[in-house]
């Protein structure tokens, strides 16, 4: 299904392939050679999603590009199915294995992979060629990598990377009363989307 949201139009090469089953919403550009699968969605929210050439966003994947941190992704990438990729930035060859997520103002460098399940953190750099183990989690500038059951490392980390104001533009003050509301404000621009095709 092709959307107009927020005023923008999804282009899609003409070599490309989008299935009828996915969804490609607002300012999204899919490159020459690319293919989005079944399920797939994505959404330009009020920042664009760029896909590369030769790019493969696998069944249930979700790509969002956001304000000041759209998604950028790569020539030669594949996303799997149910990856996250909220946004992120993916540069060339990388690989965002089943069920993986990557958070706003993240990046991996060329040929950085991120395995089954595993997270890469809000304003996160993964240098190139980096691996991130199944189930583990990047965390920091340059990333720091840790087992799941490491909290307390993570959080150490992650807690001077600013995840409420990247994600959500609020301070750390912030109820969940709070955020809702503001998302469900942010989110309400879809009631005036149009759908173009599918």
């Amino acid at each position: 299904m092709i959307i107009e949201h927020r005023g923008r139009r999804p282009a899609v090469h003409e070599s490309a392939y989008v299935s009828p089953a996915a969804v490609l919403s607002g300012d999204v550009t899919v490159g020459a050679g690319s293919r989005i699968l079944h399920g797939a969605v994505l959404s330009a929210e009020d920042g664009p999603v760029n896909i590369g050439e030769n790019v493969v966003v696998m069944e249930n994947a979700v790509v969002r590009g956001r304000a000041g941190h759209p998604a950028r992704v790569g020539d030669s990438v594949m996303i799997g199915p149910h990856a996250h990729v909220n946004g992120a930035t993916i540069e060339a060859r990388g690989f965002v294995a089943t069920g993986a997520s990557l958070f706003p103002g993240s990046t991996l460098g060329a040929g950085a992979e991120v395995r089954i399940n595993g997270v890469v953190q809000v304003n996160t750099r993964l240098a190139e060629d980096t691996v991130v183990p199944i189930g583990w989690v990047a965390v920091g500038d340059p990333a720091q990598l840790f087992a799941p059951d490491r909290h307390d490392d993570i959080w150490a980390v992650q807690r001077e990377l600013g995840f409420a104001a990247t994600v959500y533009g609020v301070g750390p003050e912030a109820t969940m009363d709070d955020i809702m509301r503001g998302q469900s404000q942010f989110f309400a621009a879809h009631r005036d989307d149009t759908v173009l095709d599918g």
